[in-house]
């Protein structure tokens, strides 16, 4: 059988895979009037005078709304609601998983981002955190600035953000082994979608000057005419701003590639035109624009892609159950762009400098120190930036 054979054979038997459970006995009348009627009126009442007081006394502070209308579902694109939630229940799952965090998926019957925001608000006073998934760009950053605008909980669009946190993250430890600094790098970025302007914010805050970013229809610079309100803050952030080459061309004396696009968009005779020392991470799923090994082949120095079979896989779970987790260690309001690059730093800092090398520079979702790690620095970094309650 197929990997995609076993998961259907798999989902059907699941039927589901997250459900809810009890996290108390109810085996007495004694126990129903605690957790239900007539008990439960006092901590209504409590609620009822002081609404932070259902971090007190209800689930609310350890839990998180996995958000979606099912437009940019993985690769598969907008597929609906129903098709994505089965990725929103695997998203439910991860967090539970890997940080006791417990995520409801909500997949939403509608396209219209004010709809989707005042749904959203509405059901905000359930959960502590709302997490945004597969929706498309440029609707995407819109949903996520107004909720955050307008909620006093912990907003963040995995899309955007996780996957921004986890490149800069890779990114952080390939220059200790190549050993260049972030201010005197030449980065060449393909997608300026949802996850390709939040990587190009990040990267900006790390210390990167010189990038230039592509979209479909050519390298972002003060000519173009068609660009999207996220794609002109971009052209803000970026230098050279006039740069109007092929993607080609932008990658002759560069030392970072990062892919969010297409597939096969990247030869390796494109890679060795880049500096001795380039890092090529290519990260379309489930194609990259260039293959591992034929990045390797052009002579870069450091690979990481998407896919789990083969080394360097840059994966969104790495940072968001940690990231959240540090959000509620510290009753944070929101989640700040210090606090993601911390996040960032955190996941690079759990590999141990001796152990850095081309085929190991981000850890495994599997090691359990990296969530206590971004937990403990996201918290730290919250409390700096002043967001928490």
């Amino acid at each position: 059988m197929t990997i995609y054979e076993e998961a259907l054979s798999a989902h059907k038997q699941w039927r589901g895979k997250i459900e809810v459970t009890s996290k108390v006995s109810v085996l007495s009348k004694e126990d129903l009037s605690l957790a239900y009627t007539p008990g439960v009126a006092e901590p209504c009442r409590k609620i009822a005078e002081d609404k932070t007081r259902a971090y007190d006394y209800t689930w609310k502070g350890n839990s998180v709304a996995v958000v979606t209308d099912g437009t940019a579902v993985l690769g598969l694109g907008d597929i609906g609601p129903e098709a994505a939630l089965p990725v929103m229940e695997g998203k439910a799952l991860l967090f539970k998983e890997f940080a006791g965090i417990d995520a409801v998926p909500i997949c939403l019957a509608t396209k219209d981002p004010k709809e989707i925001i005042q749904i959203v608000k509405a059901i905000a006073p359930t959960f502590g955190g709302i997490n945004l998934e597969d929706i498309s760009a440029p609707r995407c950053v819109e949903i996520e600035r107004a909720l955050i605008e307008e909620l006093d909980i912990p907003v963040f669009h995995d899309d955007q953000h996780g996957t921004a946190v986890v490149v800069t993250a890779a990114l952080i430890n390939a220059l200790k082994l190549v050993k260049k600094t972030p201010q005197d790098l030449k980065v060449v970025i393909s997608g300026t979608g949802a996850a390709g302007s939040a990587i190009i914010h990040m990267l900006v805050d790390l210390g990167v000057k010189n990038i230039i970013a592509f979209n479909k229809e050519g390298a972002l610079n003060t000519e173009m005419t068609n660009a999207t309100f996220v794609e002109k803050e971009i052209l803000e952030l970026i230098t050279p701003q006039n740069f109007n080459g092929t993607l080609a061309e932008a990658f002759v004396g560069a030392d970072v590639f990062v892919g969010v696009s297409a597939p096969n968009l990247v030869t390796k005779e494109m890679v060795a035109s880049m500096n001795e020392g380039s890092i090529v991470f290519p990260m379309a799923n489930p194609e990259p624009e260039i293959t591992y090994h034929e990045a390797l082949a052009g002579g870069a120095a450091v690979v990481g892609t998407g896919r789990s079979d083969y080394p360097n896989q840059i994966n969104n779970v790495l940072a968001f159950p940690g990231l959240f987790r540090g959000a509620f260690a510290a009753e944070a309001k929101k989640i700040t762009s210090g606090m993601q690059l911390a996040c960032a730093y955190a996941i690079a800092d759990s590999i141990a400098y001796s152990e850095l090398n081309s085929g190991y520079i981000i850890p495994s979702a599997f090691d359990e120190k990296v969530v206590d790690l971004i937990t403990l620095k996201v918290a730290e970094a919250a409390r700096k930036d002043g967001v928490t309650r």
